[in-house]
């Protein structure tokens, strides 16, 4: 049985481990979407070091319509923020990519995240940060994260967690429910992460931890996506003399 409180203290010392050994002075750089993901992480880093070492970063590409949720997370925890647009960066990158013979649909829908990381780190390195990674283990296992985008950072609270597991540790942390229930969107092409992946976060979250399944379908989808993904959790290949 998965114990939330548990989890929190757990991985609040985690955090406080890691920043002991990897920046002592450094704060948290989190990403904000207003989802169940950042709120957590953002929420586990005010428990580890304190509001005041902890930095949100709200990114919209042009008109956010769920940002309020965003906003919400950083009033609750009394957290300084920084809001970014990066739609400007987004058109002149697309822009400045235009002689070649096609821009595919994938590039259209990843490149905000990978300029959403290249964010983070700007602010991270001119605040003396650490940049927290917001995947959970579901995500990870499909390889439902862009890599160099949201799948980078320094370190990662959530990789251990299934969807089910962070919602636990967020009304543990007492997140309003407004952020652990929100319906997950990608941010990227408008649809819910469930109408992308073709199956619920319920069904993944079960099988990855018991192995169980109902539908040999969604079970051959889940193994398939989780088979052609690995590379994303591997450190990069590397030529190696002798």
């Amino acid at each position: 049985m998965f114990d939330a409180q548990e989890t929190v203290k757990k991985c609040v010392a985690w955090i406080r481990d890691f920043f002991e050994n990897n920046g002592k002075d450094c704060v948290a750089v989190v990403g904000i979407s207003g989802g169940k993901d950042s709120s957590t992480v953002a929420a586990l880093c005010a428990e580890a070091l304190g509001k005041e070492r902890v930095v949100g970063v709200l990114m919209p590409n042009g008109e956010q319509a769920d940002i309020d949720m965003a906003y919400l997370l950083v009033r609750h925890l009394h957290i300084k923020h920084y809001v970014v647009n990066i739609k400007p960066a987004v058109d002149a990158v697309l822009n400045s990519i235009g002689a070649l013979p096609e821009i595919s649909a994938q590039t259209k829908t990843n490149l905000p995240a990978r300029i959403r990381m290249a964010t983070l780190y700007a602010v991270s390195q001119s605040l003396n940060g650490r940049v927290a990674n917001t995947c959970n283990l579901s995500e990870d296992y499909v390889g439902y994260a862009t890599r160099y985008g949201d799948a980078a950072g320094d370190f990662s609270p959530l990789c251990d967690m299934t969807v089910a597991e962070v919602k636990e540790v967020g009304r543990a942390l007492g997140l309003p429910d407004a952020l652990i229930e929100k319906t997950p969107i990608d941010g990227l092409c408008g649809k819910t992460d469930e109408e992308n992946l073709g199956f619920t976060y319920a069904v993944l979250d079960r099988y990855i931890r018991t192995g169980e399944i109902d539908c040999p379908e969604t079970k051959a989808k889940i193994d398939e996506l989780h088979r052609r993904n690995l590379f994303k959790l591997e450190p990069m290949p590397g030529f190696r003399l002798g």
